[in-house]
């Protein structure tokens, strides 16, 4: 099992509103006092010794509740580089934090996906930073970049389950982890620097160091990781199209293992939930429908034990072909926090059941099919798009 140690950014877990879980930390040492008494009348003499309380190893925002005001503090704290890989930037706030980041002497670079929806979506933020002279790229055509990264004075990475995209930040189940491990940093940005400098982008895999999870690449790990699970598995995620993965939670749930699985509902996802219901596995939607709460985290949480937070969803391309960044750790401070939500979350959604096959066959279709095949989605796979959904899978 892999571990990730790491720390945060001290001011992380006390900026604004932000509702941050510290993981656990080495036991710090505690300021003591010694006085002794003189027997001849002197004043005591007394030393007192202290020492500054070691950073966390790992701190955890669930959004929500703090709108990315974590990630806010983390720029403005940033004395000397910021390093961000976005698939999706559609904040002022986070561009005028930039630009006055970089004016203030800090070395900025933004790294922005454009093969996918951010050739639009990030033209906006592109063109201010570009103007404000801040230095900003498009990550390479020919790969999806669907990371969700930011280092601040390459000692800390925030590695994040969501965009930022301001829009979405009141209604949208996401995951931030602030990540202080040396060995995680240098090797997030290491590929940074692969990836600024379009040497090879994500057609080449990056090795697994200090519990990073990495796409292309992550199959392997994750289908790994469900199966280690031997009494509870509970699961988060946009999307539900890689085979390897529903083959995996449908093994899990048939040698016992209590498998439940929270999503946004779209029809696009409804078969392989109905092949996931008909093993055994517990299946709960949200609408998707503005005022409700809308499940973009990809995370999953093993045995309360271990879990999984990262950008990855569960489709071939987002595992296999797109730039994408996770963490797998068993850090309790981390793992407990995100059990409970995923508990939370399963229990206020409504539960799927799988409808009965018809009485009767027929290998002609008695409604006209509301999906158009052959359609490339912001994921990068090729596989239908709803016509009927308003969902944006990123």
């Amino acid at each position: 099992m892999v571990v990730a140690s790491a720390a945060c950014l001290a001011a992380c877990s006390g900026s604004g509103s932000t509702t941050a879980t510290t993981a656990k930390a080495p036991p710090p040492k505690t300021t003591t006092s010694t006085t002794s008494t003189s027997t001849t009348g002197a004043a005591p003499a007394s030393t007192s010794t202290t020492t500054t309380q070691p950073l966390p190893n790992l701190t955890l925002v669930v959004e929500p509740a703090d709108q990315y005001g974590s990630v806010y503090q983390m720029i403005r704290d940033a004395r000397h580089s910021l390093d961000m890989t976005m698939y999706e930037l559609a904040d002022p706030q986070i561009v005028t934090l930039l630009t006055a980041a970089d004016h203030r002497g800090v070395a900025v670079r933004v790294l922005l996906d454009y093969a996918g929806s951010g050739a639009s979506v990030n033209r906006d933020a592109y063109n201010q930073l570009s103007a404000a002279g801040v230095p900003v790229r498009w990550a390479p055509n020919s790969v999806l970049f669907h990371q969700k990264t930011l280092t601040a004075d390459k000692l800390v990475s925030a590695i994040m389950t969501g965009n930022l995209t301001a829009s979405s930040y009141p209604t949208t189940r996401d995951v931030v982890v602030f990540d202080r491990s040396p060995t995680a940093v240098s090797s997030i940005e290491q590929v940074f620097m692969r990836d600024w400098d379009g040497d090879g982008g994500s057609t080449s895999r990056v090795p697994t160091v200090a519990g990073l999870v990495w796409s292309p690449g992550a199959r392997t790990t994750l289908v790994g990781l469900i199966d280690s699970a031997h009494t509870t598995l509970a699961v988060e995620n946009e999307e539900m199209a890689a085979p390897s993965i529903i083959s995996a939670l449908k093994a899990a749930s048939k040698r016992g293992v209590r498998v439940t699985v929270t999503m946004t509902y779209s029809p696009t996802w409804t078969a392989a939930w109905t092949r996931l219901t008909r093993a055994g596995v517990e299946v709960a939607t949200y609408p998707d429908t503005p005022s409700a709460l809308y499940i973009h985290a990809k995370v999953i949480v093993v045995d309360d034990f271990t879990a999984f937070v990262g950008s990855q969803n569960f489709s071939n391309a987002s595992l296999g072909y797109n730039r994408e960044l996770g963490l797998i750790t068993s850090d309790p401070a981390v793992v407990g926090p995100m059990s409970q939500t995923l508990a939370a979350d399963f229990a206020g959604g409504t539960r799927f059941t799988a409808k009965l096959p018809p009485a009767t066959s027929s290998t002609r279709p008695t409604t006209r099919p509301t999906t158009r095949p052959g359609t490339t989605s912001t994921t990068g796979t090729t596989s239908t798009t709803s016509t009927t959904s308003t969902t944006k899978f990123t």
